[in-house]
């Protein structure tokens, strides 16, 4: 008896864990599933506002066309042969964004006043990052930073005792955009997600829209 008595134990005990393992792969596999997705979106998003940037260049006939287009294409092949890894190194993602702000600059020119500082030192190689995490929040800068007298957009990137801090802020006229597209569109909703996904309980993410000012603050523990 004691012997059907712990053999039964020992089944019920094994059936437990396989259905366990098997839950936590089948939600794995779903979460997987997601993120893929969610990358997906970004792509397609992104190339269609820096097309949109360089149609921009075309019109003026500027001198700045050619740099432009060997900067996209850098930031293509990042999309094609690193966006599609776990994680990237975190100056690399950072040298992304260099890139595409410079081609924001080329857009332009005078009319736009872009404050940029980016405070990372080499060591900073050792830590990780989604893909394209930072992207979407510059990119929502420059979208709805445009239609205001005097648009700024501003942006700090650094680390602190293993967490990122990154700060974006760019002008926004309420009233101007009325009867317009005033959605912060796919890309914030997308990271939003991803966040929650990627970092659950490691970050947080503040949005203020105030004072005429459009304002993200991102805290993030990096790995």
């Amino acid at each position: 008896m004691a012997f059907i008595v712990l053999s039964t134990i020992y089944r019920l005990v094994a059936d437990k864990i396989k259905q366990e393992k098997e839950q936590k792969e089948m939600i794995a596999e779903q979460l997987a599933t997601k993120l893929k997705f969610l990358r997906s979106q970004i792509n397609p998003h992104f190339i269609f506002n820096v097309l949109t940037n360089l149609v921009s260049l075309a019109r003026k006939r500027s001198e700045q066309m050619e740099p432009a287009l060997i900067m996209l294409s850098d930031l293509m092949r990042y999309m094609l042969y690193e966006s599609d890894e776990k994680r990237v190194d975190l100056l690399t993602e950072a040298g992304y964004l260099k890139s595409y702000i410079e081609l924001q600059k080329l857009r332009f020119g005078d009319d736009m006043l872009i404050e940029v500082n980016i405070d990372l030192p080499v060591t900073e190689s050792q830590y990780n990052i989604e893909p394209m995490l930072l992207i979407p929040f510059v990119e929502n800068a420059f979208k709805h930073g445009m239609d205001v007298d005097e648009p700024l957009v501003a942006m700090q990137l650094k680390t602190d005792n293993g967490w990122l801090k990154f700060d974006v802020t760019n002008k926004f006229n309420a009233n101007a955009n009325e009867g317009t597209d005033t959605s912060p569109g796919i890309g914030l909703d997308n990271v939003q997600s991803r966040l929650a996904l990627l970092y659950p309980k490691q970050h947080t993410l503040t949005i203020m829209n105030e004072n005429n000012l459009f304002h993200v603050y991102l805290n993030l523990q990096l790995k």
